[in-house]
């Protein structure tokens, strides 16, 4: 079962000791131990924890990253909130 996250528990996650999350979309991924594996180095990936990395994402990756890298990394998903 899939865990639901708000972006405030997101944000509570963005120091090593305390696990590293990163939002994509709907996803929420733990980067923590991904760190020396991400080829663009672990200085971006811990710039965005605890943040909504959408756009930077998207702007550098295609699918097929987040095909061979999500499933490993998913640990829930983002709370829809409402839109006003």
């Amino acid at each position: 079962m899939s865990k639901t996250f708000t972006k405030a528990d997101v944000a509570n996650h963005k120091e090593e000791k305390d696990g590293m999350y990163i939002i994509i979309d709907d996803g929420v991924y733990s980067i923590a131990n991904f760190l020396d594996e991400h080829p663009g180095g672990a200085k971006i990936l811990k710039r965005m924890a605890g943040k909504d990395a959408s756009k930077q994402f998207w702007k550098y990756h295609n699918d097929k990253v987040l095909a061979k890298y999500g499933a490993k990394l998913k640990v829930g998903t983002l709370a829809e909130t409402a839109k006003l």
